[in-house]
């Protein structure tokens, strides 16, 4: 995907995000509420693939698994659906909470003025925001 060049410096912008932090926003999670493929249908590993530690890991990690030998140098671990995959700790779980409304000068290359983000209260007023915003920004191109 091409990236495009802002017109302006990054003085010139604001950046508005919906912000939905992990530490506040979401819990962790089981295999099977997020519905997690692997746990939903098995998943297998191949063998070769992984170093010692890992095949160990694996291998006594409490999970049930067949191990299928498909020709020389290539062996696969097949693990049956219904149990948590491998990457069970990660998932999460989005909490009934609102977004965080928020407002940073700048752009993806920064805020140069080092300025505090601004944490609206209200979904209207971080929309009112981003009217004017863009009203300043308008009127700023017409004066050229």
């Amino acid at each position: 995907m091409p990236v495009i060049e802002p017109a302006m410096g990054p003085e010139s912008y604001k950046s508005y995000v919906l912000a939905q932090p992990l530490d506040t926003h979401w819990r962790k999670a089981t295999c099977e509420e997020v519905n997690c493929d692997h746990f939903l249908n098995g998943w297998r590993v191949r063998v070769e693939n992984l170093t010692p530690e890992q095949l160990h890991a694996a291998k006594n990690s409490g999970r049930h698994y067949q191990e299928h030998r498909i020709a020389d140098g290539e062996t696969w671990l097949g693990f049956a659906a219904g149990q948590p995959c491998f990457r069970a700790s990660e998932h999460r779980a989005p909490l009934a909470r609102p977004p965080l409304y928020v407002v940073r000068d700048g752009d993806l290359r920064g805020n140069p003025r080092g300025t505090k983000a601004r944490l609206h209260q209200r979904p209207d007023l971080w929309v009112e925001d981003f009217a004017e915003h863009q009203q300043t920004l308008a009127d700023a191109q017409q004066r050229g």
